[in-house]
């Protein structure tokens, strides 16, 4: 039986105490051990969120069969899901875009099957994409709140890869809007994020700034990962991650080359995945800059792999600031150990290397890869009597 408001009867009238009685879903796409920045965070937040005392329902993807457990907390409980899917290419648009619809049926389908998501609550993010769609049809079924943790923009991430707008996609982002604007609630990771959604129409009331942290502790003096063969003597410049569409290659290649040309000792790092790192090893294999590529490791790995970066680099596309956050920054900032942005002042990231006052910071704007060069040669002469004790990381290939 329901009342004046649509609420099941003797759901407390307070806000809070209501939402405290609902069960919440949370929806990402790849939970650990599987690599994915978002799937990580979530076992953060949703643990957090258990701990205040809610009972929670995390559900993600997972290579291996189906999976459930639960945890027992003092005040609330967690239970994880992890539904089986399969990898893919991910330089396939046309793959992405299908595994992309399957994925989020599975994941949806976790949700409305299950009683406890009548009059429940909602909150997904980015990933997979367009799982917005599902969400809403979830909320027309099951009576749900939705949150909206918008880690990054879709279409709008797909209209800026593909370089060129169409009116099949004017009309898609316009829909991707009014389908929006039934959220209930938005979570933005940064700053710039909250200014997209208030220029899209959504009321600043409903947004809430819940940044990221670092997805395992990181103090700074953790022992340093073993360096690849290749670098071994030489300064490494670091990226961790996922390198694919949003982030600047130009600049970086460029400036490699140029610091090298010059004399630098700099040699770079992939720790990454993504679909630009074939196009950066090739380009500096051949104008002979020392690079070194191998898979992301364990989480539990990574204090140890910020460790022996002599720079962290981080890079943004100027037109993807705002629709994506790179969340290597929360890391990289508590390695304490020098950042090279190559983005726009726009983003977040420099936004937060100097709100945190970082002492070894440069801000690059992409194509300028003079300026790229001579933010490395500053790095080169700082003082550092940082150990060379190390270990092998796992999964390592040069």
């Amino acid at each position: 039986m329901l009342n004046g408001r649509n609420r099941p009867l003797g759901f407390a009238e307070n806000p809070e105490a209501l939402a405290r009685q609902r069960h919440l879903f949370y929806v990402v796409d790849w939970l650990p051990p599987e690599f994915g920045a978002v799937g990580q965070y979530a076992m953060l937040f949703a643990r957090e969120i258990a701990r205040s005392g809610r009972d929670v329902s995390l559900i993600g993807l997972g290579s291996g069969p189906r999976q459930v457990s639960v945890e027992k907390l003092e005040k609330g409980s967690l239970e994880i899901i992890r539904v089986p899917a399969k990898h893919y290419n991910k330089s396939g648009l046309m793959v992405r875009l299908i595994w992309s619809l399957r994925a989020n049926l599975r994941l949806i389908s976790e949700v409305v099957r299950d009683p406890r998501s009548n009059n429940g609550q909602l909150l997904f993010t980015g990933a997979p994409p367009f799982m917005l769609f599902y969400a809403v049809f979830a909320r027309s079924l099951r009576s749900m709140r939705l949150i909206y943790r918008i880690t990054d923009f879709y279409p709008e991430v797909l209209v800026e890869a593909l370089g060129k707008k169409s009116l099949a996609l004017s009309l898609f982002s316009k829909l991707t809007w009014w389908f929006r604007r039934r959220v209930d609630e938005f979570e933005a990771l940064g700053n710039d994020q909250r200014r997209l959604l208030i220029s899209g129409g959504i009321a600043a009331a409903r947004i809430t700034l819940k940044r990221d942290v670092p997805p395992t502790r990181i103090m700074g003096n953790e022992m340093p990962a073993q360096r690849p063969a290749n670098l071994r003597h030489e300064r490494i410049l670091l990226y961790s991650g996922n390198y694919g569409v949003a982030h600047e290659v130009e600049t970086v290649v460029q400036g490699l080359i140029r610091h090298r040309e010059a004399g630098g000792s700099f040699g770079l790092w992939l720790n990454a995945s993504g679909s630009n790192i074939d196009a950066i090893l090739a380009r500096l294999r051949a104008a002979r800059v020392p690079v070194a590529h191998t898979q992301p490791g364990p989480l539990e790995q990574l204090p140890h792999l910020l460790a022996v970066a002599d720079a962290h680099l981080i890079s943004l596309r100027t037109n993807f600031a705002g629709l994506v956050l790179p969340s290597k920054i929360y890391g990289c900032l508590n390695s304490k150990r020098p950042i090279l942005f190559v983005g726009p002042r726009s983003s977040d990231v420099h936004s937060l290397c100097v709100e945190t006052q970082h002492p070894e910071y440069a801000q690059v704007e992409p194509g300028d890869a003079a300026g790229f060069a001579l933010a490395l040669e500053r790095f080169e002469h700082l003082t550092t009597d940082r150990s060379r004790t190390c270990f092998n990381l796992a999964r390592s290939s040069i």
